[in-house]
């Protein structure tokens, strides 16, 4: 299960996906738009141009006259160069929520050094499972040290949700540093295929998912490279019979499973970080290591009442040219005692993003698609940047990324974790605007079809 949906997630994938074929120089400036506009929360547009210095001279009336090679008219709000913002169409192809289609339109503003440092991104939507909707979303940078987020959404029909988030002493150049985030989610898309690494489709079901999630990280660091980190995070989970037409709902398949109607837990986590990489966001370079142990509780004490556990999540970055980037992730989890942990507590693979400690990639699959106590994800990813050019107020890098996932759980703490991997294979594009932006589609495929993952950030 994907226990928190990640609001961030949501749009673009398909129409990036058709849009690629072609290899034109115009048509990629057109990709690089919508890679930085439509995928979820990722927003380009034009600043107003700056105001003169001085008073403005007397001039006589007259038709404005463009300047030479300057756009106009229709043709101005569709160059992403010139646009006031930028009505980038959705269209978005997600293994559990199916296919969505609306319009985003985003607006952008950046610093006097071309860096983006506002975000502001809302859509109208609609999804065959839940009506119209709409998001609002709002991202600031004020610099690498700090930045906060506002992410709601709303829908006809089941779904709405809030996300805000503030983080400070990200570059951990001064002793501490602090996350904290708020999010209330009610999700109908979620799957529940049963526990084993060989769940077959045919046992999928569906529920809802209604949660409220508290979480604070608080970082004491060591030096630049070394950080000790506590993580606690409250968290209530109301799982809902499912509401999508044709798939069976999860009480109905497994009704004495552990985890249906409410429960609560209380994650505190104490992690060690190793991180050498050149950039927090858009790493070239370095590696980043995190082991760490956890309890949790449903009474709000520091014990093991619901569950422990211990893992590792490493990631390194080789550059292999000027534009060429071997990056690799593997993240290994256990759960080392359970007392009747709800499933959507356990470990699972699928999806498109790495969250440490919690779910990890299978970009074959939708998310949260084999679950159990324990997992082991394994990506390998070429970062290429395919071509760069100044645009839309800034400077853009678009990557193709080819890829292989591989993953599985299991049940046992002795089973070997390299054996009867879940192969995934596939391509990456992503659209990048230095220092804080990356837009991504990836497409991959595995032993149960296709699926298509947009977001920002890398996926790990």
């Amino acid at each position: 299960m994907t226990a928190v949906k990640n609001l961030h997630d949501s749009t673009g994938g398909q129409a990036l996906w058709n849009a690629v074929s072609d290899f034109q120089f115009t048509a990629w400036r057109r990709v690089a738009a919508v890679l930085l506009t439509a995928v979820p929360s990722i927003a380009l547009a034009q600043l107003p141009p700056p105001e003169s210095a001085g008073p403005p001279s007397p001039v006589p009336p007259s038709v404005p006259v463009p300047a030479p090679g300057q756009t106009t008219g229709l043709a101005r709000w569709l160059n992403p160069s010139t646009a006031p913002f930028i009505p980038v169409p959705e269209v978005a192809t997600d293994p559990n929520s199916g296919t969505t289609l609306g319009v985003l339109p985003t607006w952008l503003r950046t610093d006097e050094n071309h860096d983006i440092d506002r975000i502001i991104a809302p859509d109208i939507l609609h999804n065959p499972y839940f009506g119209y909707g709409m998001h609002v979303r709002l991202y600031e940078y004020p610099s690498e040290d700090q930045q906060w987020s506002v992410v709601a959404q709303i829908k006809e029909h089941v779904e709405r949700g809030f996300d805000g988030e503030y983080q400070i002493g990200r570059a951990r150049r001064d002793r501490w540093s602090f996350t904290g985030g708020l999010i209330y989610d009610r999700d109908g898309t979620p799957r529940f295929f049963g526990t084993g690494n060989k769940t077959p489709e045919s046992s999928q079901t569906s529920y809802t998912a209604a949660q409220q999630v508290a979480r604070a990280q608080i970082g004491l660091n060591i030096s630049r490279i070394w950080q000790l980190t506590y993580t606690v995070r409250a968290r209530s989970v109301d799982v809902l019979p499912g509401t999508l037409p044709g798939i069976e709902s999860i009480e109905q398949r497994f009704p004495h499973i552990t985890g249906l109607g409410t429960d609560r837990e209380l994650l505190q986590r104490l992690s060690i970080t190793y991180d050498t990489r050149d950039d927090l966001t858009i790493p070239s370079h370095g590696t980043q290591w995190v082991a760490y142990g956890g309890l949790a509780s449903r009474g709000g004490l520091l014990n093991d009442s619901l569950y422990s556990e211990a893992g590792v999540d490493g990631r390194g970055f080789w550059p292999l040219r000027q534009d060429t980037i071997l990056a690799v992730h593997l993240a290994l989890r256990y759960l080392l005692h359970t007392n009747d942990a709800p499933f959507w507590a356990l470990s699972s693979i699928g999806g498109g993003r790495s969250n440490i400690g919690a779910e990890q990639p299978l970009r074959g699959f939708g998310a949260g698609r084999f679950t159990d106590r324990d997992s082991f994800s394994m990506t390998v990813e070429l970062r290429h940047k395919l071509l760069s050019f100044d645009a839309l107020s800034t400077h853009v890098d678009i990557e193709v990324t080819p890829f292989v996932d591989a993953g599985r759980v299991f049940g046992r703490s002795g089973t070997v974790p390299f054996t009867q991997l879940h192969p995934v294979g596939g391509i990456g594009f992503r659209g990048i605007a230095r220092p804080f932006v990356v837009g991504y589609v990836d497409v991959g495929y595995g032993s149960e079809g296709s699926a298509v993952f947009t977001g920002i950030g890398y996926p790990f």
